[in-house]
């Protein structure tokens, strides 16, 4: 098989496949040992889970989100947080990317250096399996069983309906060294949508937050970040944003060390799922769109996924591309799952549209539901029965304001509601 891209999402996937003892050859248009540009955050829970808490770099138990006071916000919010009583955790960048290097080491995976532009289709002979044809930016043609596009969202491959503006999720943060603590020692902030550092103009303009934490050592990451919007918000405005809100609390950056700019589809339509490949990562519309993360996604959806691509070919040897990749859609996108995407973009469609008041008021109710409700809705592991109980109980407690925002049918909700009743690919 080849995987093409050697980011997390590539990585993540052809380690499964090498680990299943399927032959995988990468196609990468950079080094994939070189190192990665983004941080990556997971709940202590989740990775617990999943048994790799020791690829962490930081954990934090003081975990907290900053929503103002009351329902309608405005100056002179309160300061008071809103604890998550959840370990948060910081991926070690070096550390994950080893760990899916060391295993793709270990299975034999072949490394190619380019860049895939098109895909065509080699029918089998008598006693030969059909294959996939990938032709390279430079001429070269790789030849493969099945193709994993593992590329991203911006894939020149997959295949998937268009269904309007794909909103993104901008976010620009500064690591480095600052003349006074952003946030308190040990503290993880999550979410501060304080906005007494705007005027009163600025605060009907989209909304944004800080994603901030101690690092340690006088070090710490700050981040301002927007919810999806249509289209994002710009880098300058965010940066421009995260400068004023630390200057308001007397803190100025000293020491930049590290720049991040992160920019993310949140609702991208799930692809053509009868396509004779298959896609993983952010080509798969893996993101989640209520919280943008994925790489929790990708650890626990790699091994299912390589594991059903492995069966499929010991049960059928010759098996033609667009068989096995059916068997890989199947796999990485069942009915349940499905329904639930269409379910969270859905909420996200909302969410869109919400004042700034609105979005303080929402996450403030939000996080007071049951722990076991709101982690799981931001990790997706949730049954869909689950979801939607969470979803009630949300309606059902939040400000008359939320209500009004949830109800008000002024998008494509009605059609994001069919997805949920049978959702296409």
């Amino acid at each position: 098989m080849l995987v093409v891209g050697g980011g997390p999402a590539g990585l993540s996937i052809a380690a499964a496949l090498a680990a299943e003892r399927v032959r995988v050859a990468v196609l990468s248009a950079s080094d994939p040992a070189a190192p990665w540009p983004n941080t990556y955050g997971i709940w202590g829970e989740e990775v617990d889970a999943l048994g790799l808490s020791h690829l962490l770099e930081h954990r934090w138990s003081r975990t907290c989100s900053y929503f103002g006071a009351g329902e309608g916000g405005g100056p002179g919010l309160a300061d008071a947080p809103t604890p998550h009583g959840r370990d948060y955790g910081l991926f070690d960048k070096t550390l994950l990317q080893r760990h899916w290097l060391d295993q793709c080491t270990a299975g034999a995976v072949r490394w190619e250096r380019g860049e895939a532009r098109e895909l065509s289709f080699v029918a089998g002979a008598s006693q030969s399996a059909a294959c996939s044809l990938v032709r390279c930016a430079d001429g070269r043609e790789l030849r493969a069983r099945l193709v994993v596009d593992a590329s991203g969202h911006r894939s020149a491959l997959i295949r998937r309906p268009d269904r309007g503006p794909v909103a993104g999720q901008a976010a620009y943060g500064v690591v480095g060294r600052f003349s006074a603590p952003p946030v308190q020692p040990g503290q993880l902030v999550l979410m501060d949508f304080r906005c007494d550092h705007l005027s009163p103009v600025e605060r009907r303009e989209p909304p944004t937050f800080l994603y901030a934490m101690d690092l340690g050592a006088g070090r710490f990451f700050v981040e301002e970040t927007s919810l999806a919007l249509a289209p994002a918000l710009p880098f300058d405005t965010l940066r421009q944003r995260l400068e004023r809100r630390l200057a308001h609390r007397g803190v100025a950056i000293e020491v930049v060390e590290h720049e991040e700019l992160c920019l993310f589809p949140m609702n991208l339509p799930l692809p053509d799922l009868d396509q004779p490949l298959l896609a993983f990562g952010g080509s798969a519309a893996m993101v989640h769109p209520a919280s943008g993360y994925m790489v929790g996604a990708l650890l626990r959806r790699a091994p299912g996924l390589a594991a059903a691509l492995a069966a499929a070919l010991r049960a059928d040897p010759l098996a033609s591309p667009a068989a096995l990749a059916g068997v890989g859609w199947r796999a990485l996108w069942p009915l349940e799952l499905r329904r639930r995407q269409a379910l969270y973009q859905f909420g996200l469609e909302k969410l869109m549209r919400f004042s700034e008041a609105q979005l303080r008021a929402h996450f403030a109710t939000f996080f007071a539901l049951p722990p076991q409700q709101w982690t799981g809705f931001l990790t997706n592991t949730l049954s869909l029965p689950e979801l939607v109980v969470a979803m009630l109980r949300l309606f059902a407690t939040a400000p008359w304001s939320v209500r009004a925002g949830l109800i008000a049918q002024q998008g494509r909700e009605a059609a994001l509601l069919g997805q949920l009743i049978w959702p296409r690919g």
